[in-house]
């Protein structure tokens, strides 16, 4: 049973806690769509300062809405548009301290002022990216970037 659990350890062994608690989530089910739903939730529950946690679904050359945590948001986003498309097209993760400075941004939440955004890469094909956004500017550090991609590895292996 998953139960959830106070963090009381450095930011670095509060994310290894919560790749295990996403581990045991998920080692039992198959659907995608269960998985990424626990996934948001699970972040979200983690994270302090966020605004929006959520996955975009690759659908041809372009991400579509998934199953998030946060007000509504866009639903389609072309590959290489905005900081979501840009992390698809380029499989590269996007750490952005100012959304307001990063050219052709899509704001789907005015309150948003950072965002990280982590490709879903699966045999070197994006399948989706992993966003999330942030009401205060620089939110998201470089420890945060290597935890969210070693969750997002994670992840992977049950989509």
């Amino acid at each position: 049973m998953f139960q959830t659990t106070n963090y009381q350890g450095t930011k670095t062994e509060n994310y290894e806690l919560v790749i295990k608690q996403l581990r045991a989530l998920l080692e039992d089910e198959k659907n995608q769509i269960a998985n990424l739903s626990n996934a948001a939730a699970l972040l979200n529950q983690f994270l302090d300062n966020v605004n929006w946690v959520g996955f975009y679904l690759t659908e041809g050359e372009e991400l579509v809405l998934g199953p998030f945590q946060g007000l509504p948001a866009c639903v389609r986003i072309p590959f290489g548009k905005g900081v979501c498309g840009t992390a698809a097209s380029e499989k590269r993760t996007q750490r952005i301290a100012d959304v307001h400075a990063f050219p052709g941004h899509i704001a789907c939440d005015a309150a948003s002022q950072s965002e990280i955004v982590i490709p879903l890469v699966k045999d070197n094909v994006t399948i989706g990216v992993l966003d999330i956004d942030s009401p205060i500017k620089n939110r998201f550090d470089e420890i945060d970037q290597q935890m969210l991609e070693a969750f997002s590895q994670a992840l992977i292996e049950y989509l």
